[in-house]
């Protein structure tokens, strides 16, 4: 991974769009630290959208249709979420800086929430930044077991659903590992991410009833 300086003057929503165009992207030591620093990874973590599996213990769970799941309707509860720290992930990158950034860029349109509810609470999803028909996801969390699967199985459908070309997910974890992703050399991202940010891409396309067992009819591979 490759950490540029500390990153101390104003950020913009679209030095942070000009940044993602170019393979970078900003995190913090900490969510104390008021710091931030540009990162490009040598490997970077990738999920092919024509590759994507749902484990079938994921399926079985989607079918009971545990979660509501809403777009857009709390993006800054879900940041929020993302940044408080858990017994799994005591410590988060996600400082108010960042917080204030992505809440600007949501609002201008260029990020996204995936949320999953229960009973009227948010029990878990994701975020991340739209640019041309490239998806960078950012972070997920979750509150109720399970919850961060379910909002990525749905992000994927949308993606799937509405063009997209590429879903960069930064790192690799053993949990994205599950669904697909891997790890590919910068240069082979550059050329991804060119295509990508240059195409065009919906990320809200008609989904139909978007119900889970549409959505898991949607995906024909099975592990």
């Amino acid at each position: 991974m490759t950490g540029h300086q500390d990153l101390m003057f104003e950020i913009t929503p679209q030095v942070l769009l000009k940044a993602y165009a170019c393979g970078i992207f900003p995190m913090a030591e900490s969510a104390d630290d008021p710091g931030l620093f540009w990162v490009e990874p040598e490997m970077r973590g990738v999920l092919p959208l024509d590759q994507f599996h749902i484990p079938k213990s994921l399926r079985k769970i989607m079918k009971r249709n545990p979660f509501e799941v809403r777009i857009d309707t709390s993006f800054e509860a879900v940041v929020s979420g993302c940044a408080t720290g858990t017994g799994e992930r005591s410590k988060t990158w996600i400082n108010k800086r960042i917080r204030r950034l992505y809440s600007e860029l949501h609002k201008a349109g260029h990020a996204h929430s995936v949320e999953c509810w229960s009973d009227g609470e948010l029990a878990g999803g994701l975020y991340g930044v739209k640019l041309g028909a490239a998806f960078f996801g950012e972070s997920m969390f979750t509150r109720k077991t399970d919850a961060s699967k379910v909002a990525l199985v749905h992000l994927v459908h949308r993606l799937k659903e509405g063009g997209f070309l590429l879903l960069d997910t930064q790192f690799i974890t053993a949990h994205l590992a599950r669904f697909g992703a891997v790890e590919i050399p910068r240069a082979e991202y550059s050329v991804m991410l060119e295509e990508a940010v240059q195409a065009e891409a919906d990320f809200n396309p008609y989904l139909g009833g978007g119900t889970s067992d549409s959505i898991l009819q949607s995906f024909s591979q099975i592990s």
